[in-house]
């Protein structure tokens, strides 16, 4: 049935803000029913853009009301588990933030919960819809590098100071550091791509002397014809490229990140013709020989668009097809991010069962 799908956002720091509202308020078949926060400051921006919206003071007001359909998780890690399953048990659909949960056994749980209660559980990868992945994918499946035998990616930030205020990201929680937040992107990037890798070998750190949560990593995932390298740090003036992929018959690198997030955080509203393009000075590099003719060209990049994850789930709930980023996959990179942990505080490569 082609029902309004009623959402209650649990949370409006960047996540619920930037990364949710906007695409549950604009793609076609959501309401946005409910946020909650209990910061002034957040329910004074939530009622200003959202002004049709309820906004209470707690989770349990979105969870406990029957008129919500979906449920959207944006609350510290900790607690991502707690309130997906008391949603589910709710008999509500349910998207999690990533990361997923702060423990493999944590997304198993969730990921059988959801089949039981027969309702759509995702995670918010959102970067297979970026511009950057979407251009990637895009490659590969052209066969115009060949074989890949080497691929790496970045997703490096420049900040030698604590956040004003504090983060709770920063903190030493369970699920906090760079790697719960950024390494669950490149995680899933790479299995995307190319499936579960076979072991892992992985170097995890806090560089920063002030630091009390991991702000570097350096993960490589062993697959039989390859290895994928993610990689990011906190210390990283110039960045990285944000792929760097040498295959058989040509290699493309590319720099720059997918603009939407900036747009979004600055309060553009998603529903433009070009929304999601990058400027050509941030376009990858691909060289290739064809027929003997070596060839050096600009790619341009494909368009980055979130509300196509949001359309994707729109309709999973309705029944016109499959949600395209599962909680078993989701779960995947729990069980990734628990075995390069492992494999950080072993100093070995761990393998993958």
């Amino acid at each position: 049935m082609e029902n309004i799908i009623r959402t209650g956002i649990i949370g409006y720091g960047l996540s619920g803000r930037v990364f949710h509202a906007p695409f549950i308020d604009i793609v076609k078949g959501f309401k946005l029913s409910m946020i909650s926060t209990s910061s002034p400051e957040k329910i004074s921006l939530a009622q200003v853009r959202y002004p049709n919206a309820t906004i209470v003071p707690d989770a349990e007001g979105i969870v406990n009301d029957p008129n919500i359909d979906l449920v959207i998780i944006t609350s510290p890690n900790t607690v991502h588990f707690h309130w997906a399953k008391e949603a589910l048990l709710a008999n509500k659909h349910v998207v999690v933030e990533k990361p997923f949960t702060v423990t493999y056994a944590e997304a198993q749980e969730l990921v059988e919960l959801a089949k039981e209660q027969e309702k759509i559980l995702t995670v918010y990868h959102n970067r297979r819809f970026t511009s950057d992945t979407k251009t990637v994918k895009k490659l590969l499946e052209s066969g115009v590098l060949g074989d890949v035998v080497d691929y790496e990616t970045h997703f490096d930030r420049f900040r030698d100071e604590p956040r004003p205020g504090g983060a709770w990201r920063e903190e030493p929680l369970p699920g906090s550091g760079i790697f719960y937040d950024l390494g669950s992107h490149l995680i899933d990037q790479s299995l995307h791509f190319f499936g579960m890798p076979h072991s892992v070998t992985a170097h995890i750190k806090a560089m920063r002397p002030w630091a009390q949560a991991d702000d570097s990593f350096d993960v490589k995932l062993h697959y039989p014809t390859h290895t994928s390298t993610v990689k990011s740090m906190m210390y990283a003036k110039i960045p990285g490229p944000t792929f760097q992929i040498h295959g058989t018959k040509g290699s493309f690198v590319k720099y720059g990140l997918d603009v939407q997030e900036a747009d979004l955080d600055k309060g553009a509203i998603p529903n433009t013709p070009d929304w999601g393009s990058e400027p050509e000075s941030i376009w990858g590099v691909l060289q290739t020989e064809y027929n003997g003719i070596e060839m050096r060209s600009i790619i341009e990049s494909e368009k980055g668009d979130y509300r196509d994850y949001f359309i994707n789930l729109r309709d999973a709930i309705w029944g016109k097809c499959d949600i395209a980023v599962t909680a078993e996959e989701g779960a995947n990179v729990m069980k990734i991010i628990e075995l390069a942990i492992q494999s950080n505080n072993e100093k070995r490569t761990v393998e993958v069962k």
